[in-house]
């Protein structure tokens, strides 16, 4: 697997694009009357706080508190690179906000603390107990991390959780959970080493203490060797909680005959000579960040019989926070809990547990490109298991409520994990696996206009991002001189530049062209022109001899004009199959809309032919099709000329025998409005449509054109399907994000057979 590389200039680039920041604030509730300002302010806003002031309870009814967490640091251990300070840690605060939200719709707000104090801190969190209903502390460095949180969890009645320390030691419990289950082996039988006696560390070894193992079968190492009874050294009062009676002072001495490692500690702390002293079947946690106590290669190059996990997302075992910290203030946030404890803690790590040894979802196999079944090397779900969220949260609540830290206990729990599922949005999910996929595909693609930075900037997001290979069609030096000026300047060495005039092939190209298109009116010269002058009509050559697997064009031109190059050189009208799917993404979900690309006007066979290749898209990306033949009637009601092939579509669908679910013809409310749809029982959609066949091209452009204007829609395509080779048209207006997705859905061969 490719490994991704990122400069500081995307870097920059991201944070600044399209407005400064990570995230925005948007209101939950109608905002545009004067009705609705007197109901959100004054006058209407003082009857809930009479309501709390009454009975503060009612401030998880009446407000945000319940659903909102304060993330707070004062900058003194960000990430690897030290004390930046408050203010430079505001990115990864940030970070950690939309983090939340993305994985458990928790609304977060990041706090930065300018002070080392820790009394201070804890005084000012104190003061902001009434506005949050859970403190996350991150990046707070040790011993302060400590003292704070032990302080603030004493005093506050709402969930304090330090993420560096806690959320580490879940998910390596959760691990370790199925480590021992493979190896045959029982936590409170195992000789346990742990290397790095930081927060993370010392957390760690409390949790897996709490779940049974024992204390002098636990071995603590830092940086000057084992933690024994005895020792004065580098010590404090956290270490000593774990100091052990034991013979071993060195970091391989206490790893002879151990049963598990576990690493936060630093590259290269564990050799070679150590994994082979360790017992059989040994399991080692190397977490160290970016680079692991040892590699999975390394250690597996002395013994095949270990199970190794890293936070590394290129190995297989991520020990990954975002798995814990989102579902555990879920959880802990629907029962308006006190506090998150250690069998909070604990259920979350067995929940975790259990869904690795669950089978592993169709879509989540397909994200991911490979085959995941429970064993060595999974041992841990993937962070972008979709059950997840319906999983963990109950977990965590229910323990919550066994212990007493509940405030409101959930009476339905399968309702409440039903209510999970229903909140997320599945189009992350979708995004996601398709990038997932794109990787494991690893293709070469074709970005057509390189004059243009923000194809370039594509490109290089493309081979950076570690999908494959990307080729540039332009001339070198304008390429390069507009990469330099892009702060790109790196950039030029890494990307390969093609055209007419370096390409060994232009002859090929030409004879094939000419064979092509000599009985369509064009002579030699008109053949030249096209392929060593078009770059539109060159890629699509380079692409049709196999030296490339996808094209990606459309940026700099209409949509009318690349499909035209490119039918010079493949079969692409409507004539020949080739159809058009955008997909709109907007307030979680999404809905395709077809065909906004190719055919004019389409007679019912032809919209029958849409509606099987929209189907095919949807279901190459993860989504069972809901056809609604849309126009404006209602089955048959008015009736009208312009709506019978609307019509008539079905009924050529019902001869092919398709099997997915399709209907019509029927308004858009009807087609996507669960309650609309209620009006007419006998329709055959099980639910909201998320494919609209529309009349004609035009409506299906002002459709997607609108959408993406007035309410903001991400749109993705339209998707070319129906070519023989993966091409995929962006539009003039796309973004560099919008055009990587174009070859990332390229990649994936999304829409072909």
């Amino acid at each position: 697997m490719s490994k991704i590389k990122q400069t500081r200039e995307e870097a920059l680039a991201f944070h600044m694009d399209p407005r400064p920041g990570k995230f925005d604030i948007a209101p939950s509730v109608p905002m545009s009357t004067q009705r609705d300002l007197s109901l959100a302010y004054s006058p209407g806003v003082a009857v809930p706080c009479e309501a709390i002031a009454a009975n503060p309870e009612t401030a998880y009814d009446y407000t945000n508190k319940g659903n909102l967490v304060a993330v707070i640091s004062n900058g003194t251990a960000v990430l690897g690179l030290g004390n930046l300070g408050a203010l430079a840690s505001k990115p990864v605060m940030e970070g950690k906000a939309v983090l939340f939200k993305r994985f458990a719709d928790v609304n977060s707000i990041d706090i930065e603390l300018d002070t080392e104090d820790p009394d201070q801190i804890i005084q000012a969190v104190k003061l902001m107990g009434p506005t949050f209903g859970g403190i996350n502390l991150e990046d707070i460095k040790a011993p302060e991390c400590f003292i704070i949180e032990q302080k603030l969890k004493e005093e506050m009645d709402i969930p304090v959780f330090h993420d560096d320390q806690h959320g580490t030691a879940v998910i390596c419990a959760a691990g370790l959970i199925n480590a021992l289950h493979i190896s045959g082996k029982r936590i409170e039988d195992c000789k346990i080493v742990l290397n790095g006696a930081g927060a993370a560390g010392i957390a760690c070894l409390e949790l897996i203490k709490s779940m049974g193992a024992k204390h002098d079968n636990c071995i603590m190492c830092d940086t000057k060797g084992v933690i024994y009874q005895g020792r004065t050294e580098g010590m404090n009062q956290w270490k000593s909680a774990h100091a052990a009676k034991t013979d071993a002072r060195t970091l391989g001495e206490a790893m002879q005959g151990a049963d598990v490692f576990l690493g936060v500690s630093a590259k290269g702390a564990v050799t070679s000579d150590m994994v082979a002293a360790m017992a059989p079947n040994a399991v080692i946690f190397a977490m160290a960040n970016p680079d692991p106590e040892i590699t999975p290669e390394d250690a597996h190059a002395v013994r095949e019989d270990v199970i190794v996990a890293t936070g590394r997302s290129d190995y297989p075992n991520q020990v990954n926070n975002v798995l814990g910290f989102p579902y555990l203030f879920r959880g802990a946030l629907d029962i308006h809990a006190r506090a998150i404890n250690d069998e909070m803690k604990i259920a979350c790590a067995e929940a975790l547990a259990a869904l690795a040894r669950e089978d592993v979802p169709d879509e989540v196999a397909l994200a991911y490109g490979r085959s995941l079944t429970f064993g060595r090397d999974y041992i841990i779900p993937t962070p972008f298991d979709p059950r997840l969220i319906y999983t963990i949260p109950p977990a965590v609540a229910k323990a919550g409520m066994d212990t007493g830290v509940a405030r409101r206990p959930i009476v339905d729990m399968d309702g409440y994990a039903h209510g999970l599922k229903a909140r997320m949005d599945p189009t992350a999910q979708i995004l996601q696996g398709l990038y997932a996929r794109a990787r494991q595909a690893q293709a070469t693609m074709l970005f057509a206009e390189g004059d243009d930075l923000r194809v370039l900037r594509a490109a290089v997001a493309y081979q950076r991002g570690g999908y494959g290979k990307a080729l540039i069609v332009g001339r070198d030096e304008d390429v390069k001189a507009k990469l330099n000026e892009a702060g790109l300047s790196d950039a030029a060495g890494e990307l390969e530049i093609v055209n007419a005039a370096n390409t060994p092939h232009l002859d090929s190209y030409k004879a094939f062209l000419y064979d092509r298109l000599q009985r369509s009116g064009h002579d030699q010269k008109d053949i030249h022109r096209l392929a060593a002058r078009d770059r539109h009509a060159f890629s699509a050559l380079m692409l049709a001899h196999g030296h490339a697997d996808g094209l990606v064009t459309g940026a700099t031109r209409k949509s009318a004009h690349v499909l035209d190059r490119i039918n010079s050189v493949f079969d692409a009208t409507a004539e020949d199959g080739a159809i058009g799917v955008s997909a709109l993404i907007h307030n979680g979900r999404i809905v395709f809309i077809a065909d906004t690309l190719v055919h004019e006007w389409p007679d019912e066979h032809d919209l029958a032919d849409i509606a099987e290749a929209a189907a095919k898209v949807a279901r190459s990306m993860g989504i069972e099709p809901r056809v609604a033949f849309a126009s404006f009637s209602t089955f048959g009601y008015p009736v009208s000329e312009r709506a019978s092939k609307m019509h008539l579509a079905p009924k050529v669908l019902d001869s092919r025998k398709v099997d997915f679910e399709y209907d019509g013809e029927m308004t858009v409310e009807v087609a996507l409005n669960t309650d609309a749809l209620a009006a007419y029982p006998f329709c055959r959609l099980t639910g909201p449509a998320n494919i609209l066949v529309v009349p004609a091209r035009h409506s299906a452009s002002i459709s997607v054109k609108l959408m993406q204007e007035m309410a903001g829609a991400t749109v993705i395509g339209p998707i070319l399907t129906g070519v023989d080779k993966p091409i995929q048209v962006c539009s003039t207006v796309s973004t560099v994000n919008d055009i990587l997705n174009m070859a990332i859905l390229a990649a994936c061969k999304v829409g072909q057979s």
